[in-house]
């Protein structure tokens, strides 16, 4: 993990997003609630957390000539290819018009238990004005009481220093739950990554104890507090371990403008405390879990042609359908090999199953084909691209082609997805030596694009 927190320094020590997340030390002392899984693309940071199982991608971090547009492209592709829905966390707010601008369905939360409290760099360093009275009395009271008190930084060899602290504050420690002891145990595990040179710390020593203990890490123009302990029994030592840490800090960097001294978690004694310090804003941490037009279906639609019905598959179809799914060689022109996803045994339901399934999680819609109440075929809305696109794909039994009736169902999805679902772009594509899929796209789309397999095809509102 120390390798994994140096390689995430490289784009968050020049971060500006201010946010707690957006630090290697999050990354390493919350990785079993996390989960966090890091890659790079389009010159940027990605990272993808595990949160209950649920996936939730970071903002992407650009590097020196990241494209932030091409890393959330990325992103896209990897959720439309594994079936998983775009969900964006702890999205910075000022990032919040990117995305607004990008998703044409979605929705956000912003939860006043996860906002971060931000101050001023020089409100910490100075504690000036009436408004912060309280904090230099308490300051004033410390330096009385204990006047050969001083603050020193703290570097990897002073581990005996350290342990002997961490002994001194567990004697005092006053919180029970499991939850404290946790945060406890993660806060001296970071601790002990200062050789790592990701993190800065400092303590205040009083008569060759220390007293009280800071960790941060400085990303641009914020430092961001990771650790904050003190032992109780010295009155006033947290205000005066804020401000001397932060003073020590400001000097280390001059460009130093914020400190994060992050979130409560919905604690009301940390609250309490984080307030006390007059934050200038509260950071939110936007979620955005992106939608697509599937999603407002509520049922399987149907449409008429002039021959054709097209509607959902049912117990009826399966015959044909099992038929449909297991012609090798059709299917080599479809594109898909069943036998990929396979898992277990293949049984009479598998392939209605699948359909249901995809339906169920809004991944796709499947439409059957009929001539006179018979399923010939199927039409396939599928790969929603999060931003008003989709892919569509159809496929005819044998003994119904060369009829035109892949062409009439395949255009009748076509319009139904774009003036009555509300899709912006259908998409299409067709291995290059499939002359009869060439012909019937090139009938009713507009060809984009080939590479050495296929040409695409789009059609827009």
């Amino acid at each position: 993990m120390p390798l994994h927190a140096a390689k995430l320094r490289e784009y968050y020590k020049n971060g500006t997003y201010r946010l707690c997340e957006y630090s290697a030390g999050i990354k390493v002392m919350w990785r079993d609630q996390l989960h966090p899984a890091f890659a790079e693309a389009a010159g940027c940071l990605i990272v993808r957390n595990n949160i209950n199982g649920r996936y939730q991608f970071d903002y992407p971090v650009a590097g020196a000539d990241g494209d932030v547009e091409a890393a959330l492209t990325a992103i896209e592709n990897w959720c439309t290819a594994t079936g998983s829905r775009p969900v964006l966390s702890v999205v910075p707010e000022e990032k919040a018009g990117v995305l607004l601008q990008r998703y044409p369905r979605f929705h956000f939360v912003n939860e006043r238990t996860w906002k971060d409290y931000l101050y001023r760099a020089e409100d910490l360093k100075h504690f000036a004005g009436r408004h912060y009275s309280g904090q230099r009395n308490h300051i004033n009271k410390f330096r009385r009481e204990y006047p050969t008190a001083r603050y020193i930084p703290l570097q990897a060899e002073d581990k005996p220093l350290i342990e002997q602290f961490w002994a001194d504050y567990e004697a005092e420690f006053q919180k029970d739950s499991a939850g404290a002891r946790r945060e406890l145990s993660l806060a001296k595990e970071l601790v002990t990554l200062l050789d790592t040179g990701c993190f800065c710390a400092g303590g205040l020593l009083v008569e060759g104890r220390l007293a009280a203990l800071s960790l941060g890490e400085i990303c641009g123009e914020t430092l961001i507090v990771h650790v904050e302990k003190a032992l109780y029994s010295y009155a006033g030592v947290y205000p005066a371990m804020v401000q001397s840490f932060v003073t020590e800090m400001m000097e280390h960097c001059p460009e130093l403008r914020w400190v994060n001294r992050e979130d409560d978690a919905g604690d009301k004694g940390l609250r309490t405390s984080k307030l006390q310090y007059l934050p200038t804003q509260l950071g939110s941490k936007l979620c955005f879990v992106v939608e697509s037009e599937l999603d407002r279906l509520q049922r399987q639609p149907k449409l008429r042609t002039e021959r054709l019905t097209l509607d959902g598959l049912r117990e009826g179809d399966r015959s044909a359908y099992n038929a449909l799914c297991l012609d090798d060689e059709r299917n080599r022109w479809w594109g898909y090999d069943y036998r990929k996803d396979l898992q277990g045994e293949l049984t009479e339901d598998y392939f209605l199953q699948v359909v249901r399934e995809d339906f169920a999680a809004r991944r796709a819609v499947n439409f059957a084909v009929r001539l006179q109440g018979k399923c010939i075929g199927e039409a396939v809305l599928y790969a929603p691209d999060w931003r008003g696109g989709a892919e569509l794909g159809c496929r005819i039994a044998p003994q119904w082609a060369g009829n035109g009736y892949g062409t009439e169902a395949f255009a009748a999805v076509a319009e139904w997805a774009l003036y009555r679902l509300g899709l912006t772009c259908v998409k299409a594509k067709c291995y290059k030596e499939n002359k009869a899929s060439y012909r019937m796209l090139s009938s009713c789309m507009r060809r984009s694009g080939e590479d050495d397999t296929f040409y695409y095809f789009e059609k827009q509102v």
